[in-house]
């Protein structure tokens, strides 16, 4: 399926977006250029992502093709945790939608299985899973997350976070306030950063040789499932 513009059904109503199935190598700007058309309507647009990894800079420029046709992007859908993260970390009106049964068998061959834990950690909790994990919420202090692969979270770390856990170095900790108790990633631990956090700043852990370091987090790279 091709991405399609749907108008509102009435007045008040938002149109739709819809960028259809991901599709390697494609340019989704060059999709929502065909979409709209040569005279889009005007007022708010829900953008409905679906499968598609975007990362923040082609979301901007998304954006940007909207407000030049007099669109408002009023609310961002996908079910692809990094596309879901990148727009949280944009300040964006964000929805991740569970992945339509006829997704989920692409995702084991791809072996990207992502799990996804929606709401608080709480102190004594620990969750362990096989794959990715993305957390839409924070993990308080005295709560434990691991994955075999990267640990999303769309909260405050203040908890242990331990990405890799298998041995996995490639493997990243992502979150929108990264000050947790303890960081692991592989075999590598670290504690957490004392400072305070950055404004608006989604940070990433990543093992740089043997050392853990804190940086600016790169949204919108495929996810490691360990």
């Amino acid at each position: 399926m091709v991405a399609r513009l749907i108008p509102a059904p009435a007045s008040g109503w938002p149109h739709r977006l819809e960028l259809g199935p991901f599709q390697p190598g494609m340019d989704p700007g060059e999709l929502v250029r065909h979409a709209l058309g040569a005279d889009p309507p005007s007022g708010l647009l829900e953008l409905e992502c679906g499968d598609w990894p975007l990362g923040q800079q082609m979301l901007k420029q998304i954006a940007l093709q909207l407000h030049a046709v007099g669109l408002a992007l009023s609310l961002l859908r996908c079910c692809e945790p990094t596309t879901f993260v990148a727009g949280r970390a944009l300040g964006w009106s964000c929805r991740l939608d569970e992945p339509a049964v006829e997704d989920k068998p692409s995702q084991e061959l791809n072996n990207r299985p992502v799990h996804v834990h929606r709401g608080t950690i709480r102190s004594g909790e620990q969750i362990k899973v096989e794959g990715a994990l993305l957390v839409v919420g924070d993990v308080n202090p005295g709560a434990t997350v691991s994955a075999s692969g990267d640990v999303l979270i769309w909260g405050r770390l203040r908890g242990m976070a331990h990405a890799g856990c298998h041995g996995e170095r490639a493997a990243r900790i992502v979150a929108l306030q990264l000050r947790p108790v303890q960081l692991r990633i592989a075999d590598a631990v670290a504690r957490g950063p004392e400072d305070p956090p950055p404004v608006g700043v989604t940070e990433q852990a990543q093992l740089i040789g043997d050392e853990i370091e804190i940086s600016p987090a790169q949204l919108g790279l495929p996810l490691i499932a360990g």
